[in-house]
C-alpha cells in the first residue's frame, strides 16, 4: 500500500514538473517582480507571447509619472522577458508617452 502511495506521488510530481508555465502564470509573475525592479507598479498587461525557447514575452504598461489631471500621466511601455521556467530574464522599456497621446494605427 506504502509503495503505491510513493507511485502515485512520483507520478504528481512528474506531471507537475513537465507542466508548462502558463500566460497567466507569466502575467502574474511580471505583476509581480517588475514593480520591485522600476520601482513602479504594473497598470496593465498589453500583451503576452511565448517564444521560440518556451518562455514569455510581456508587454505592460506603467505609470512612470503620476499628473494630475491623470489624462497628463507619463507611461511606459516594458517588455520583459520569462524563461520556459517563469523566471524573469530580462526587460526593456519600449516606449514613453503621455496617457493622453492616441496611438497611429
Amino acid at each position: 500500500m506504502a509503495e503505491a502511495n510513493a507511485s502515485q506521488e512520483r507520478r504528481s510530481s512528474t506531471s507537475r514538473s513537465k507542466q508548462r508555465f502558463s500566460a497567466r502564470d507569466a502575467a502574474a509573475r511580471v505583476r509581480d517582480e517588475l514593480p520591485e525592479l522600476i520601482g513602479q507598479n504594473v497598470e496593465s498587461v498589453l500583451g503576452i507571447q511565448r517564444d521560440d525557447d518556451g518562455g514569455w514575452a510581456v508587454t505592460v504598461a506603467v505609470v512612470e509619472l503620476a499628473r494630475i489631471p491623470r489624462s497628463t500621466d507619463v507611461l511606459g511601455t516594458y517588455e520583459v522577458t520569462l524563461d520556459e521556467r517563469g523566471e524573469l530574464i530580462g526587460y526593456q522599456r519600449r516606449r514613453r508617452y503621455n496617457r493622453n497621446q492616441a496611438d497611429e494605427d
